[in-house]
């Protein structure tokens, strides 16, 4: 049975809190179910338009006052997110590729406002289904203890049926992307990302909330979406208080093959 058929039959109803879309139980109140269900947010549909993106080509120089987090030589300017040693991930061609077994990655530098670019793929020869198939996720500020905070998926969306929050390009569980963008594995696609970070008062409440605006292979996905806090797999978002914060880069732990990464740059904004 597929999901949507297992939402009919389950009694599955929509609803809408601010920005953020729900599937709920008819009859059970959505706090209980948010606590211990990830389907609680997940939404299977409609399906964002497909838009065929120009065709991929060389990675682009970036601009003078960038900084560079990688070029294709090291991973220098990135570190391990449990332990803060050497990121681990492998580099080969002018490529970083997820490293399962050493885990996440984060930046060594901290940012608040910035512009971003960076390049993925997902491989020729990907395996699994859904979530399980090319996962990982760009944090765009990224708090360790406890884990969490903003993130912008990465996932293999050609013809590969998932939750629509949950597709590349979301921001995960919060906004579905404006349409669907993807290349096929094997194929670089692109993210530059404008961040906004959300503001607090001295006391630690929320001032101002968080921004994001995301082109995917040049496609505009989302435009000046504002976040209800972090992006949760279980439970609806909230904000704590934070300051300027690394961008992560998620090993998912998903078999096979996995996800690379080239040409990322960073440009503060004041």
């Amino acid at each position: 049975m597929s999901m949507r058929s297992k939402s009919r039959a389950l009694g599955l109803a929509r609803v809408t809190s601010s920005s953020v879309v729900l599937w709920t139980l008819v009859g059970v109140p959505l706090a209980a179910q948010e606590t211990s269900r990830p389907e609680a947010t997940e939404i299977w549909g409609p399906d964002p338009e497909v838009v065929s993106p120009g065709p991929a080509g060389e990675a682009a120089s970036p601009p003078e006052d960038a900084i560079v987090l990688f070029s294709g030589d090291d991973v220098d300017e990135w570190v391990n997110v449990l332990d803060g040693q050497p990121a681990g991930w492998i580099v080969r061609d002018g490529v970083m590729s997820v490293n399962n077994q050493t885990g996440s990655v984060q930046t060594r530098r901290v940012f608040r406002d910035y512009q971003l670019h960076l390049e993925w793929r997902v491989p020729t020869g990907v395996e699994g289904s859904g979530q399980s198939r090319g996962n990982s996720g760009v944090y765009l500020a990224f708090m360790r203890e406890p884990f969490g905070g903003y993130e912008v998926q990465v996932l293999d969306s050609y013809e590969n049926e998932t939750y629509v929050n949950g597709m590349a390009g979301s921001i995960y569980k919060q906004s579905i992307p404006l349409v669907n963008a993807r290349r096929p594995p094997g194929e670089w696609q692109t993210y530059d990302v404008i961040w906004t970070a959300p503001r607090f008062t001295p006391d630690g409440a929320l001032d101002s909330p968080a921004r994001v605006t995301v082109f995917h292979n040049g496609v505009l996905i989302q435009k000046d979406f504002e976040l209800q806090g972090e992006t949760l797999y279980i439970g609806t978002p909230s904000y704590r208080p934070h300051g300027d914060a690394p961008i992560m880069l998620q090993a998912h732990g998903d078999p096979g093959p996995t996800v690379s990464y080239r040409n990322i740059w960073v440009r503060p904004l004041t």
